[in-house]
């Protein structure tokens, strides 16, 4: 037994001591690797080229995979953030429009407050059909809008109430193809006499909208009355429907009528009818008797004495009234 142990023992140091060798001369530098450094190490290049190719393959089909998808979810990512700053774009812009509106509107009511009060209506219908002819607010005999109301915007005269119900009006535009109520209306003509300039207000009917130009149509001039364009039109509240001084527009050319007696002048409006979102509608300050008498609102404590001769009292922008005779123009 113990030759057989010590066999084993020489064996396995010879061993090692041929391993010692071995790693000694191949561990130092050599021009030319021996043949079984050679052999084994191109059986395993093969072997490990074998497996290496498929495994770079599925790794890299997985990786473009991966790839691919996280290109999807930044293009969905930068889809949403272009779609939400067109939204925010589009936001700011409708609030920019609405705050340079309800500026102008309120810089309308400072001018007018100190002769009319008024009332801040949103329009909440208008049919493409009637495009032209009226408008929905949102008042109605719950908030104090009465039957032909003066309508306005920030930069002039609209039209005027023509039916209301308890929570809504209906307004009929001064462009209405059917509108039969005329306006009465003053041109703010100017003239230099002896190097003086002199305002003289020259009155007229407007009857009618011209589809075709887009003008309202002014009648019943004065002849020889010197209309230039460019000069204003404003109510004149002659009528005893609608408040004087609301602006209608501006002249663009006056021609004389068929008969020569009077002229024609052709106005461009002041307001913009085809944007029409907030308007304000025009509080008169004196009431229709039941006779047809317009009779000015009193303050408390005040006693309105009775209207005599079957005129009416028109109140004017100062606040105070003239008697006139009834007219058929507003």
């Amino acid at each position: 037994m113990s030759f057989f142990g010590n066999k084993r023992l020489i064996i396995v140091l010879v061993g090692l001591v041929l391993l010692i060798s071995v790693v000694g001369y191949t561990s130092r530098e050599r021009v030319n690797l021996t043949w079984p450094e050679m052999f084994f190490k191109d059986t395993f290049s093969v072997v490990q080229g074998l497996f290496y190719r498929p495994a770079q393959a599925v790794s890299g089909f997985f990786r473009e995979i991966e790839d691919a998808y996280s290109v999807y979810e930044e293009n969905k990512a930068l889809k949403a953030g272009l779609d939400q700053y067109a939204r925010l774009t589009a936001e700011l812009h409708d609030l920019k429009a609405e705050n340079e509106r309800l500026r102008k509107e309120l810089d309308a009511k400072n001018r007018l407050k100190s002769s009319y009060s008024l009332l801040f209506a949103e329009v909440v219908a208008r049919n493409p059909d009637t495009w032209n002819n009226v408008i929905t607010i949102d008042l109605g005999l719950k908030s104090g809008i009465k039957k032909d109301m003066a309508v306005i915007t920030a930069k002039g005269m609209i039209g005027r109430v023509q039916s209301v119900a308890n929570f809504s009006a209906t307004v009929e535009l001064l462009t209405s193809y059917e509108r039969r109520d005329h306006i009465s209306a003053d041109i703010q003509a100017t003239y230099i006499v002896d190097g003086k300039t002199v305002h003289e207000p020259v009155s007229g009917v407007i009857e009618e909208y011209d589809p075709q130009e887009r003008l309202l149509v002014m009648r019943k001039i004065p002849w020889g009355k010197k209309i230039e364009p460019k000069q204003q039109v404003i109510t004149s509240g002659r009528g005893g429907v609608v408040p004087r001084n609301l602006p209608i527009g501006y002249i663009v050319r006056v021609v004389p009528d068929d008969y020569g007696l009077t002229q024609t002048a052709y106005i461009q409006p002041s307001a913009d009818f085809s944007q029409l979102s907030e308007v304000m509608v025009v509080e008169r300050d004196f009431t229709i008797s039941p006779n047809g008498e317009l009779i000015p609102k009193q303050a408390a404590g005040q006693v309105q004495p009775p209207a005599t001769g079957g005129k009416a009292a028109t109140p004017n922008s100062t606040g105070t009234s003239s008697a006139t005779t009834g007219g058929g123009g507003q």
